[in-house]
């Protein structure tokens, strides 16, 4: 976004990883940004690093999996800043490494609440508050267009929240809204980090990415902090890799 003066928005997960990258990008463009997490404490040091760099910031706590405290969350960001110009749908959570026969019921629903219907609750509430040249972008996953290996849950989530950007893009457009994705593949976040030391997974994952590497979070963030711009105003419906060219 190359100018987000007087523009206002939120980022969910923006505690961390991607989310806290999106909502620093968003900051430094001029937007004034609520930062929403279900960890309070994590939402609350993203705010502080927007402040401490000029910007203008709101710490919400939030659990996206829970409709009252979605409705609340984005009321609480309304009544602060006086509009809605833009959300970031980011948190999620990993699915179990395990095979569909191997995982419990409660575990799959468990991963589609968090993931696919966290999303849908946060467009419910961030829709109708949009205005003709808003936007909404979903973070989904490369594994919403393909298949990943013993993550049932979690490939079943990003596919639902790809369709629904889709469906979204479609129903809002006469409305001036668009509605995109972004997709990353494999990202440096914090989480990963933890999950990947000790073992060969980096460096797994960049043998088998084009670009010879992971991304950084900053990348998935530029991506759609773009679509979130004037710049990306023709464009809509779309599920936007950002691998390294993996998918290709």
């Amino acid at each position: 976004m190359s100018d987000a003066s007087r523009k206002i928005g939120l980022v969910t997960g923006a505690g961390s990883g991607i989310g806290r990258a999106a909502a620093l990008k968003f900051a430094e463009s001029g937007a004034a940004v609520a930062v929403l997490d279900i960890d309070g404490s994590t939402a609350a040091e993203t705010a502080e690093l927007i402040r401490t760099d000029g910007g203008e910031a709101l710490a919400v706590t939030v659990d996206i999996a829970d409709e009252r405290s979605v409705r609340a969350a984005v009321e609480r960001t309304v009544t602060e800043y006086g509009g809605l110009d833009f959300a970031v749908n980011n948190a999620g959570m990993a699915s179990h490494h395990r095979r569909l026969d191997r995982m419990t019921q409660d575990e799959f629903e468990r991963v589609t609440r968090v993931n696919l219907t966290g999303t849908f609750l946060c467009m419910k509430y961030e829709l109708p508050l949009l205005e003709s040249g808003g936007a909404i972008v979903n973070i989904a996953s490369n594994g919403g267009l393909y298949a990943i290996p013993h993550a049932p849950a979690y490939v079943a989530a990003k596919h639902g929240i790809v369709g629904l950007t889709k469906a979204a893009a479609v129903d809002y457009a006469p409305d001036g809204i668009r509605v995109n994705a972004v997709c990353p593949g494999p990202t440096r976040t914090p989480g990963f980090e933890t999950v990947a030391a000790g073992t060969d997974m980096i460096a797994m994952q960049e043998a088998i990415t084009p670009l010879g590497r992971l991304a950084v979070p900053e990348e998935a963030a530029a991506a759609a902090v773009w679509l979130c711009s004037d710049a990306a105003s023709y464009v809509t419906g779309i599920a936007m890799s950002v691998d390294g060219g993996r998918r290709a």
